[in-house]
């Protein structure tokens, strides 16, 4: 292992075939183009991650082992680092393999399997029990899976055992700030170990999750030799050498790509899982009821950069509520990203539904009734466009809506796919104000005005809600920090409003857990990592 190449690549659960064809054509360059004798591929490379119920499914694993032969074959000249699920008897282990010259050479079991946050690994693997490690001509090298770098354990094991690179391959999804915690967390091994580390990690949106790839090398005095970049697909090199006064040093001709700032690494998150969702899922690209809000628009902006203008489309949807100011607004955004346009009023179902219902409702009075009746007359017109043109719709509502139940079942949650499901309203301005950075693409005035569904007159967000500077602040605190209600009203918050915003978000489950799916920025988002029974008479005091 003198010049290895690390494979930072996209890959889709349960395409085995073409996950394989992607590892071969990988194999391929590094070895005949960038004159590599060594690959390394993220965890579970062969099936994509996470596979979840798929490894109960006796063929795939006959699918797997046909496509490691195939890996076999086409490892001639080149020693292959691949990660793939691996069925010893009885037992299914989350495996790494050597490969070389059309053989396996070792197989590492991983030790450490993940069971909080999005993990479930304990569902499916047996844990491993031994410490892999391959002796080249030069050096020793450990293999390792994700999750064993997690805990001090390994490195200090592998180090003790006389290795001097630690091999961890990944499949790591994002989070905020990810980036800065796996920084941090290499150097602390490399430096209390003395052990340098190459970390290869995943890239691509798969469902709610998104991996973010930044690969990364790292010496054993703590200085990062490569950064690879995020969101991006990539074969990058490192070189391993022998210094004279004995240890090994790395270098890298691939250049650094420092992670971006965190506004931007959210933003190309959402952009990358909406990609990838619509791609993988097969749809012909999406469509989204544009509003004149900065919801709507933000999902625009992110759906156009994502999937082109070519492959978006967008209703506008007025009722006797809609503002002229709205639909300009709309108009104006979805002419300046050259995307098909469509208006259709909402006032004839509106008024036919409502005609209907009337015996039904009598003399009762106008409420949210009506309201919902107008969004779920948009969800209708969203979903048979879908229908006709197999594309996706995209819903446009944000975390903070989603969390307090402000949100339409079958209304404005009608849809495939959220990509603000896990963006607090007030990331929404900042992302909407990052977009703009090199031009206005969201007009001004979206941005500007107080938020308001335009399903009553006059109707302001916060005729219902705290404002958000308050809202988002709260729920942060009680959805992502387990914080209690006490805690929160210590921290300077007004009690009644802590306890109405709690009372929202726990009476709300219901609406959540019907909700579509959506892209996963934070550590606590709605579905995968906050699951919380929707029947349940317990309360916070």
């Amino acid at each position: 292992m003198k010049r290895i190449a690390i494979a930072q690549v996209d890959l889709c659960v349960g395409d085995i075939d073409g996950n394989t064809e992607l590892v071969l054509e990988y194999i391929s360059t590094a070895r005949d183009s960038a004159g590599a004798d060594t690959i390394i591929f993220p965890e579970l490379a062969l099936t994509g991650y996470p596979p979840e119920d798929l490894l109960f499914r006796p063929h795939l694993h006959v699918q797997v082992d046909r496509a490691l032969q195939r890996v076999m074959r086409g490892s001639q000249g080149i020693s292959v680092i691949l990660g793939y699920p691996l069925e010893k008897g009885t037992r299914l282990y989350n495996a790494c393999s050597l490969i070389r010259d059309c053989s396996v050479v070792t197989t590492y079991h991983k030790r450490n399997l993940p069971n909080y946050g999005v993990f479930d690994e304990k569902r499916y693997f047996t844990e491993g029990e031994e410490l892999n490690l391959v002796e080249t001509p030069d050096f020793k090298v450990a293999l390792s899976v994700c999750e064993d770098l997690w805990t001090d354990d390994h490195a200090s094991e592998a180090a003790g055992a006389g290795a001097e690179l630690v091999i961890n391959i990944n499949a790591s999804p994002y989070h905020t700030d990810k980036a800065a915690v796996r920084e941090e967390l290499l150097k602390r091994r490399a430096v209390d170990h003395r052990i340098a580390i190459i970390y290869v990690n995943l890239v691509g949106g798969q469902d709610e999750l998104v991996f973010d790839g930044g690969s990364l090398v790292i010496d054993s005095r703590g200085e990062f030799i490569f950064k690879a970049p995020q969101f991006e697909q990539g074969l990058f090199l490192v070189e391993v050498k022998r210094a004279a006064a004995g240890s090994i040093t790395l270098e890298s001709s691939s250049g650094q790509h420092p992670p971006p700032a965190l506004t931007e690494s959210v933003y190309r998150a959402l952009v990358l899982g909406v990609r990838d969702y619509v791609s993988k899922n097969g749809f012909k690209g999406a469509v989204i009821g544009l509003s004149g809000g900065i919801d709507s628009a933000l999902t625009l902006a992110v759906a156009v950069d994502a999937l082109g203008p070519e492959n978006v489309e967008v209703l506008l949807m007025p009722s006797r509520f809609t503002a002229a100011m709205s639909i300009e607004d709309a108009q104006e955004m979805a002419a300046r990203l050259g995307v098909s346009c469509h208006t259709v009023s909402i006032e004839k179902p509106f008024s036919t539904f409502t005609e209907i219902l009337s015996p039904l409702f009598k003399d009762l009075p106008m409420d949210t009734t009506e309201e919902n009746i107008q969004a779920r007359c948009r969800g209708l017109l969203l979903m048979a466009v879908s229908n006709k043109t197999g594309k996706l719709v995209l819903t446009t509502g944000n975390k903070s809506e989603m969390a307090v139940g402000y949100a339409t079942l079958y209304g404005d949650m009608a849809g495939g796919f959220a990509p603000l499901k896990d963006v607090p309203k007030t990331l929404v301005y900042r992302l909407s104000r990052w977009r703009n950075r090199a031009g206005e693409v969201i007009p001004q005035r979206i941005i500007d005005r107080p938020p308001t569904a335009e399903l009553r007159h006059d109707q302001k967000d916060e005729d219902s809600l705290p404002g958000y500077d308050v809202l988002d602040p709260i729920l942060e605190k009680y959805i992502e920090l387990d914080q209690t209600p006490g805690e929160i009203i210590n921290a300077g918050y007004d009690r009644d409003t802590v306890y109405q915003v709690i009372r929202l978000v726990d009476r709300n489950e219901y609406k959540r857990r019907q909700a579509a799916p959506g892209v996963r920025i934070t550590e606590r988002a709605f579905g995968r990592d906050r699951r919380y029974p929707i029947t349940s008479r317990y309360q916070e005091r």
